[in-house]
């Protein structure tokens, strides 16, 4: 079948590889549909996060069943399904506390379209097909009348937006939340677009790139051009709610400071190089709650599903381009912040 595969910085191809077959009973065979660019991707493509290669690319996915396993109930060949990126069994301690990310039973960092990330590479969903482990726990039914295209973020940047605010506001209900934009941009626009569905009162978003202020605006964001002065910018409020989807040291100083005493911050990636630093003295003074890591995908798809499935929530508004596989290489690099891949081969 084909794939594109990643073989190291600029090096994108679309290559025959080796057809994905049923291993074990509840596997189940998956056609991707619609596959969003991770805001991660791009990074890798370019070689900006490096990543060890060859491996085939693409982790958002929304699929139709081809095959299914003998023992894999409630799912048939024909169904379309949504695909969590990181392989969980839902049933050890860590993804019965809704820790998905850190499934007991697979290594750390195990994903679709990350290659041998967590020690285990179960391809990626720029291809063909794609087996799915574990699949009548996995796949998420796509609801009739959801486009495909709309719902394939949902596996992990929707997924990520909303993490950053469900929490923090079911403890604060209707508190005012800042969005810190920038190398993360669909993650921090689907943030606003969270914060307003579960209710903050006001959301501000942050960024120095005028295309996504706009699209912060037209969500309902009340907008600040940061006009690339983190260093030195100030807000004249304190926010109970921060998300820092920034990424730079710089971006990420910026929303510590702007967290009030007491309040939250949680920052969607850990830095654009290892040794990222944060200003753990004034955070100490002030208190703040700092959370760092991974969407928990499998546990967060389905109340994001559920916001989609009543219109509060609609992944499609920042959907800048769509791209059919074939010309997927050249749209990997598009300079906007979300592009989704729709399955052209026959």
């Amino acid at each position: 079948m084909r794939a594109l595969m990643f073989r190291g910085p600029m090096d994108l191809t679309w290559e025959d590889v080796e057809t994905p077959q049923i291993i074990e009973p509840r596997d189940a065979l998956v056609r991707p549909i619609a596959v969003a660019r991770c805001d991660l991707d791009p990074a890798i493509a370019m070689g900006l996060y490096p990543m060890p290669a060859p491996f085939v690319m693409g982790h958002e996915m929304v699929g139709e069943i081809i095959q299914v396993g003998e023992s894999l109930t409630g799912f048939n060949p024909g169904d379309r399904v949504i695909v969590p990126f990181q392989l969980s069994c839902m049933s050890c301690p860590a993804c019965f506390r809704g820790h998905t990310n850190a499934c007991h039973n697979v290594p750390s960092g195990t994903a679709f379209g990350l290659g041998p990330h967590g020690g285990i590479d179960l391809g990626g969903a720029l291809a063909e097909l794609v087996r799915v482990p574990w699949a009548d726990v996995m796949l998420i039914p796509l609801p009739t009348g959801i486009d495909p295209v709309a719902a394939a973020g949902i596996p992990d940047n929707v997924s990520d937006g909303y993490r950053c605010v469900a929490g923090p506001l079911a403890e604060r209900p209707g508190a005012p939340v800042l969005v810190v934009g920038g190398l993360a941009p669909s993650v921090g626009l689907y943030a606003v677009m969270s914060a307003i569905a579960l209710g903050s009162e006001k959301v501000f978003y942050v960024d120095d790139d005028s295309s996504r202020l706009e699209l912060a605006s037209s969500l309902g964001a009340e907008v600040v051009d940061a006009k690339s002065q983190w260093s030195t910018l100030r807000l004249e409020q304190k926010f109970p709610i921060v998300v820092d989807a920034n990424v730079l040291d710089a971006g990420r100083n910026f929303a510590l400071r702007s967290v009030e005493p007491c309040g939250f911050c949680t920052s969607v990636s850990g830095g654009a190089s290892s040794n990222s630093s944060i200003p753990l003295q004034s955070m100490y003074l002030k208190g703040i709650r700092y959370e760092v890591g991974r969407v928990h995908a499998c546990a967060t798809a389905r109340p994001v599903l559920e916001l989609v499935k009543t219109g509060s929530l609609d992944p499609a508004r920042i959907i800048n381009k769509v791209v059919p596989f074939s010309e997927a290489i050249d749209g990997m690099l598009l300079p906007v912040p979300k592009v989704v891949f729709t399955n052209d081969f026959a």
